[in-house]
């Protein structure tokens, strides 16, 4: 008896979709960071909430995707993609706007681009997958951001700078992780 085999899903499912929105957020997102100069607190409340909400769509495309076999390859490109404009987005906006340290920004975003090409490079031989620590750098980078949006002075911004500073200390670490990673591996392989 011959197997059938099994279809490859659609790329119109809903972890995809998840995604997309994800992308179509950023630009809004974006506008209403830096609309006013980031002054008004209305439009900093929106930021923060359409922030959130794209950061809520990153925590589950990937679940329903693995939960329900979703898994396709324009996921496994887009999700990545998507979740680096959406904190680069952040990050230059807050940058442009004097709250954050542009050092902060570009040390996040090399490391972010960086693992990004590293993982599109060996995608045919291995995956990268995902750390414990990867996980909590980017729970640290919604944090950080988050705190970062809310229009206030005070604790809140000593709050959001200590949560930064341990999100770019996991985010190096995390990056050096992964490249000796591969880095061993295919020196084991060539072995």
């Amino acid at each position: 008896m011959t197997e059938v085999p099994k279809a490859s899903p659609s790329v119109w499912n809903g972890p995809n979709v998840l995604t997309a929105l994800r992308v179509v957020m950023v630009p809004v997102f974006g506008w209403l960071l830096l609309n006013e100069g980031g002054a008004n607190t209305t439009y900093r409340f929106a930021a923060l909430a359409v922030f959130l909400l794209a950061a809520l769509t990153d925590r589950f495309d990937g679940e329903l995707a693995r939960r329900y076999n979703l898994v396709t390859d324009f996921g496994k490109i887009a999700d990545p993609l998507a979740d680096k404009a959406l904190m680069g987005m952040a990050l230059v906006g807050l940058s442009i706007l004097g709250e954050l340290p542009w050092w902060v920004t570009v040390v996040v975003l090399v490391r972010e681009v960086g693992i990004t090409l590293l993982r599109f490079l060996v995608i045919r031989s291995q995956v990268i997958a995902a750390s414990r620590g990867g996980k909590a750098k980017t729970v640290l980078q919604t944090v950080a951001i988050a705190l970062y949006l809310l229009p206030y002075d005070g604790p809140v911004r000593i709050v959001a700078m200590v949560v930064m500073a341990a999100a770019v200390v996991v985010t190096v670490v995390t990056g050096v992780d992964y490249l000796w990673k591969v880095l061993r591996s295919r020196r084991s392989r060539s072995a």
